[in-house]
């Protein structure tokens, strides 16, 4: 991991390289957390997946694994997955729409590529992001929502798309149900076009998922989180035809603590999440996937 940092008066506060691993087969890069960087208001992990070219016959297979504290939002590029939680939802997802889980007090869950996408070739893209929940809300109910093209209303301008995928930006406000201010949008632009992201919100940052952009005179190339400096607007410029993702919100109320798929306030409360899915006290099992899960990994040294 290695991070850029600028003088005090830019309005790049610092650039993230993501560390990137394998995950049985395609790479993920990880921009949150980081070693510089550990949350952008309440966003506390993000994962661009693939791009994978999958052969006929194989595809994604996240076997069922447990998760307290947090939302996932899964977004896709490309591609398709099939959802199944252990609350008996099954939700396959394309490109552009929004799965959105809230953890809480627990939920088991996995993603895998249908037996249909499998019969061909496919490719595969995305980013999965996890919110931190406020600690109101850090122990509620497990739920899943998924949110069609319908409910993210889509802006836009000469060169530019904006498609609203989670809270409140450019005037435009998303169907998707948060726990706490924040906003999350889907931006492409053509080579040469400009956006404008505004101050609204004290935490700001964007994910570069395609292409390159300027910032107060910086390029910044793909796979990269440009994490701006607070109190100010920040114009973007596509040097080429770029999609980012833009997030940012309030901070959470205090730090939170992660250890593998647990996110909490408390580190009592995640060594408590660590025992309750070695010793099988989640108490759900996934709906058309009960015979495998993930185990709980090994103490780090």
């Amino acid at each position: 991991m290695s991070t850029l940092s600028q003088p005090g008066d830019s309005q790049i506060e610092t650039v993230v390289v993501p560390r990137s691993s394998d995950l049985g087969g395609f790479e993920v890069r990880r921009a949150l957390p980081s070693a510089q960087r550990r949350t952008v208001g309440p966003f506390v992990f993000l994962d661009h997946m693939g791009p994978v070219e999958f052969a006929a016959g194989s595809g994604i297979d996240v076997r069922p694994h447990p998760h307290i504290g947090l939302s996932t939002v899964t977004y896709l590029y490309e591609g398709s997955m099939v959802h199944r939680d252990g609350a008996g939802n099954t939700q396959t997802i394309l490109p552009g729409e929004v799965n959105w889980m809230t953890a809480g007090r627990g939920i088991v869950h996995s993603e895998r590529s249908s037996p249909e996408s499998r019969q061909a070739p496919q490719r595969l893209t995305g980013l999965q992001i996890w919110v931190g929940l406020p600690k109101a809300h850090e122990e509620t109910d497990p739920g899943f929502t998924h949110y069609g093209l319908h409910a993210q209303p889509v802006v836009e301008g000469e060169g530019v798309r904006a498609q609203v995928v989670a809270g409140s930006l450019f005037g435009k406000t998303s169907a998707d149900k948060t726990h706490s201010p924040l906003f999350y949008g889907d931006m492409q632009l053509r080579a040469g076009a400009v956006t404008v992201l505004p101050a609204e919100h004290e935490e700001r940052a964007a994910y570069l998922a395609v292409g390159s952009v300027e910032v107060d005179g910086q390029v910044v190339e793909s796979s990269r989180l440009i994490v701006f400096a607070p109190g100010r607007p920040v114009q973007i410029r596509a040097c080429t035809d770029a999609r980012f993702a833009v997030l940012g919100g309030e901070p959470l109320e205090g730090p939170r603590f992660i250890w593998w798929n647990f996110v909490s306030s408390s580190k009592d409360r995640i060594e408590q999440a660590k025992q309750d899915w070695q010793r099988n006290r989640f108490g759900q099992t996934v709906p058309g996937d009960e015979t495998e899960f993930i185990p709980l990994p090994p103490p780090r040294a």
